[in-house]
């Protein structure tokens, strides 16, 4: 069966208490998605890569502007074997897929990236559970293939808006787990 990860939105300006949009708590579940990343066969890095006149600035205060440090991942997170989408996936182990948009289906790439990598199963974990990660997952629930989210490695902002994203999210064929049942297969 062939798995792909997704790392969403680990970023520093959403998991460093001194982040821009910090999600308080996130920093805890930055381990738990480092050994998820270094045990996946690959996994795609979601990142948000804002301009810093970027439209969703409307509805959240400036986060993740390219080039800034708030952008960046957490060491921890990253692959040696990496590369940013669009480019050639010979060798490398982490997609990075720079996103302008809560939802990581707005970038012209990840559908035919889907496509290509023909995979059964897609385990997604990161920030935040009821926005981007809710987006990543309904959206991969679409493909017909069975989608899991790591419960202990995504954090929210809205305690009662995740568990109704859960919800929604098994109700609709989706599968709930932690990282030590991912971790011990």
């Amino acid at each position: 069966m062939k798995t792909v990860f997704f790392d969403i939105d680990t970023q520093m300006d959403f998991v460093d208490p001194a982040g821009a949009l910090y999600v308080p708590g996130a920093e805890h579940i930055v381990p738990i998605v480092g050994e998820l990343n270094r045990r996946a066969p690959l996994v795609i890095s979601t990142m948000d890569a804002h301009s810093k006149d970027d439209p969703e600035f409307q509805i959240y205060p400036p986060h993740c502007i390219v080039g800034t440090s708030g952008q960046n991942k957490p060491a921890i997170t990253l692959l040696d074997e990496r590369a940013t989408v669009p480019s050639s996936q010979a060798g490398v182990r982490q997609l990075i897929l720079e996103k302008q948009k809560l939802d990581c289906f707005s970038s012209p790439y990840l559908v035919p990236l889907l496509a290509e990598l023909n995979a059964d199963r897609y385990i997604v974990y990161g920030v935040v559970t009821e926005i981007c990660v809710r987006y990543a997952a309904f959206g991969l629930l679409k493909t017909g293939k069975a989608v899991e989210v790591v419960t202990d490695a995504v954090k929210n902002l809205n305690e009662q808006k995740a568990a109704e994203m859960f919800s929604e999210f098994t109700a609709a064929g989706g599968h709930l787990t932690t990282s030590a049942v991912i971790l011990a297969a």
